[in-house]
């Protein structure tokens, strides 16, 4: 930085040499001292001294020049990369001097006092880029840069190592996006609630923090950053995206139009029956898993490709019902979710499928006689108003066909008598029920018959496992009087002879 630009010799490069290095001084500052000095220099004094002021005034300018190299040795300039005092100006083919800080320095006079300290570094921050912007930081304020920023975002998540923290970092930095972007939108482009497709209804989700699997490609639904259906029908979950790409009905309709099981182990008709291809989707399958692996369901015994058979696993009704086998295997999406809206329909009649289970799991005919006890307790419970108002019959609310028949059964029925609950909790009801007839309530004690055979003992109901009913007019007798009677039944005998009179006794308007 050259102040003037006089052509005197001597002190001028004095002069120019201290202005440029006087870079912590203030600009007026140097000014207004290189100006003192050049008018020290230039001016001319009475009696021939302007020869001797001018070297005092070289002099002190040096002087001054040589403190404030030591100053700003000692003091550096934090904004400047490089230590030691500043170079010279080069040249366009001039190279820079090879010059270390203490040669740069003049020597100190003897007795001046010395100011240099070791060089040390000031840790200013400067090192950090603080204007750039920060990663992933998007500025986005309508939709369309939004969904720049989120393709830019998941760009940067694919380039990103795997498992890393930036990588995590980047999939918290899309998941904020997508909200922003959901919160944007204009409310005419929101999805519908309600999606109708193939007999399917589809509701969308307001659940977000829901770990599920689509079932159409397989791939995990984030309930966060996407929206997703569910069919209230057959409970199928799919992206938004995947839904106009459904082939299937909805497998509740089939439940509706025709509820019955496939009763054959596996029928197995071979891949050729299927031009080698899907069940459902229709796309290539192999054995040997070129282009994709046959996999076949234990229920239908067809094969399936990977995306429509997930290796789910249930019980096969027919293995139940002619094995007693609840062992669970191999079906397909498809299947799986026909079975379980089907496992709590009664639509088993035992006695036609396989007689001989009965003969061969005990704990089927204990059921089948407490179901027998319930259906002659229900005509008290429907003609009690106590038990109108406590409900009694709720108690099997889960199983309304034990109040209906004893001949129907479901797979959840079988699948709990296996498992020992169907019978414990089923004698449970059974004693609460016949607790309310004989003890609880005195319109149902009046109900009660007496053996008419013997005249002895204490009042019967039909339920009570030591009596037998006739089939006729339902008349309760202990069990060892009606079958040693070789007669007939006492009050059959009487209705009959009631209505032999009735029939014999002529009217009041033919006598007349």
């Amino acid at each position: 930085m050259t102040v003037l630009s006089l052509r005197a010799p001597g002190p001028w490069q004095a002069i120019q040499v201290w202005a440029d290095r006087a870079l912590l001084t203030p600009r007026t500052a140097v000014t207004s001292q290189v100006l003192g000095v050049a008018a020290a220099v230039v001016t001319p004094l009475p009696g021939g001294h302007t020869a001797g002021r001018a070297r005092e005034a070289r002099w002190d300018a040096m002087e001054y020049d040589e403190k404030l190299a030591r100053f700003r040795q000692a003091h550096l300039n934090p904004f400047n990369k490089q230590s030691g005092p500043r170079q010279h100006e080069q040249g366009p083919g001039e190279e820079a001097p090879d010059i270390t800080p203490e040669e740069a320095l003049p020597e100190l006079p003897p007795g001046e006092p010395e100011f240099r300290c070791p060089e040390r570094v000031m840790d200013l921050g400067l090192s950090e880029d603080h204007f750039s912007r920060p990663v992933g930081l998007f500025l986005a304020s309508d939709v369309q840069q939004l969904r720049q920023a989120i393709e830019e975002c998941k760009q940067v998540i694919l380039e990103l190592p795997e498992q890393s923290e930036k990588q995590k970092d980047a999939v918290v930095r899309l998941i904020h996006l997508r909200l922003k972007l959901q919160e944007l939108k204009d409310p005419n482009e929101d999805e519908p609630n309600i999606r109708v497709l193939l007999e399917h209804r589809f509701y969308k989700e307001k659940s977000k923090s829901v770990k599920q699997t689509c079932d159409k490609c397989n791939t995990i639904i984030w309930g966060l950053i996407q929206t997703w259906y569910t069919c209230t029908g057959c409970y199928y979950r799919c992206h938004s995206k995947c839904l106009n790409l459904i082939s299937k009905p909805c497998v509740s309709s089939k439940v509706s139009h025709q509820a019955e099981y496939e009763l054959n182990i596996c029928p197995e008709t071979g891949l050729d029956s299927q031009d080698y291809r899907c069940a459902e989707c229709r796309a290539p399958i192999s054995l040997r898993g070129v282009p994709s692996e046959a996999r076949q369901c234990d229920y239908t015994g067809q094969y399936y490709c990977s995306h429509c058979h997930w290796n789910d696993l249930a019980v096969i009704p027919a293995r139940v019902v002619h094995n007693w086998d609840f062992e669970p295997r191999k079906v397909s999406r498809c299947s799986m979710r026909y079975l379980a809206l089907m496992v709590s329909r009664p639509v088993l009649r035992l006695r036609e499928i396989n007689p001989l289970l009965f003969n061969y799991v005990e704990e089927l005919v204990e059921i089948r006689k407490l179901r027998q006890d319930i259906l002659l307790m229900k005509p008290y419970f429907i003609t009690c108003r106590e038990a109108m108002e406590a409900r009694l019959l709720l108690q099997l609310q889960d199983r309304q066909h034990f109040v209906e028949n004893d001949e129907m059964y479901s797979v959840q029925d079988l699948l709990d008598v296996h498992a020992g609950r169907l019978g414990c909790s089923l004698t449970e009801i059974h004693t609460l029920f016949a607790k309310h007839i004989k003890l609880d309530c005195e319109r149902c004690q009046a109900k009660g018959f007496v053996c008419e055979l013997c005249r002895e003992g204490d009042v019967l109901f039909p339920f009570d496992s030591h009596t037998s009913v006739c089939t006729d007019c339902s008349a309760v007798f202990h069990r060892d009087c009606y079958y040693d009677n070789s007669t007939t039944c006492p009050k059959c005998a009487r209705l009959s002879l009631r209505k032999q009179s009735l029939f014999q006794e002529p009217g009041p308007d033919v006598e007349a």
